[in-house]
């Protein structure tokens, strides 16, 4: 089967349970295919650890949930060692993060110490643990939640831990019509529960090789470069996309064709993923944000402005 048959087919899976979300769950799959990280902001009661757990047991992976609060403490997530009386020697209790889908709910409710201790998880795939180094499970994807709208008692994430996260979605609120089916579908019991797994984590880390492979004609590349690059330059931001944010769009651009049925990636691939790749790495400057632009907003500008490249 090809990247695209396969990555419908858990589509398809995950919107018995998600429903009228099928752009989030596209992407959210974009994610799983490059290994990154998922970081979702939006109000309590649209789905966030319903799709963190949909997309777990599709793909047959190991989930774990972390309730993210200030008394939340680094070894609460990475894991502690502990003298065992009866073994007398120390042994490894491992954490929450040695998982291969986590969910950490309401990331901006712990303190930047605690936050801080995913950085190395997210980025290296291992743990660091009193000298000793620690390999995290593959495939592993975090999928962070945060409230938009509760300032009170949070700690906004830094810079350098948001640029981290591959994509940055919301899933809003359903339409009249899905909202309807929700409630058909949730009536007598919970789809979650019956889910069935059709792919297996062996099967997705070779996707995630394959991917890799997807062709980006030179246009195309210098074309997303420039998209990159224009951040920097724009007179609404203050601090541009890092290298970091390029690759990451050359990436999520790759996945985003091959979940489409193509081996090459055309324009259209970069102007959708844009918004979602880029807006969370720009610093807008402070009057752009009393004017109400946001860096959704400003990212489409530039989308807009670039020229496309067209085949000769």
């Amino acid at each position: 089967m090809t990247i695209h048959a396969i990555a419908q087919h858990v589509a398809d899976n995950v919107e018995q349970v998600i429903i009228g979300k099928r752009d989030v769950i596209e992407l959210t799959l974009v994610a799983l295919l490059c290994e990154g990280h998922v970081l979702i902001e939006d109000v309590p009661g649209t789905g966030k650890t319903t799709l963190a757990k949909a997309i777990a047991r599709s793909v047959g992976c190991s989930f774990k949930r972390i309730q993210f609060t200030p008394d939340l403490l680094p070894s609460d997530v990475t894991g502690v060692y502990f003298f065992n009386q009866k073994s007398q020697e120390f042994e490894f209790r491992p954490g929450p993060i040695m998982s291969q889908v986590v969910l950490a709910d309401e990331i901006n409710r712990a303190t930047p110490r605690t936050q801080a201790a995913l950085l190395e998880a997210m980025q290296e795939r291992q743990l660091s643990i009193d000298l000793e180094t620690m390999p995290l499970p593959r495939p592993f994807l975090v999928l962070a939640t945060q409230n938009p709208i509760e300032l009170e008692g949070t700690f906004p994430l830094p810079e350098a831990q948001v640029d981290r996260f591959l994509l940055k979605i919301g899933l809003g609120y359903p339409s009249e019509q899905d909202e309807n089916q929700i409630l058909l579908r949730y009536e007598r019991d919970d789809p979650l529960a019956g889910l069935a797994t059709v792919l297996s984590s062996d099967i997705l880390l070779d996707l995630q090789q394959q991917v890799r492979f997807v062709r980006v004609e030179q246009s195309v590349r210098e074309y997303l470069v420039r998209v990159s690059r224009a951040t920097r330059e724009h007179a609404a931001v203050e601090l541009g996309v890092s290298p970091r944010g390029t690759l990451a769009l050359y990436k999520t651009a790759q996945a985003l064709a091959a979940l489409r049925g193509r081996e090459y990636v055309i324009p259209d691939d970069v102007k959708h993923l844009a918004p979602c790749v880029l807006a969370h790495r720009i610093i807008i400057r402070p009057q752009t944000r009393l004017r109400g632009r946001t860096p959704e907003q400003v990212i489409a500008e530039i989308v807009a402005a670039e020229p496309v490249p067209v085949e000769k």
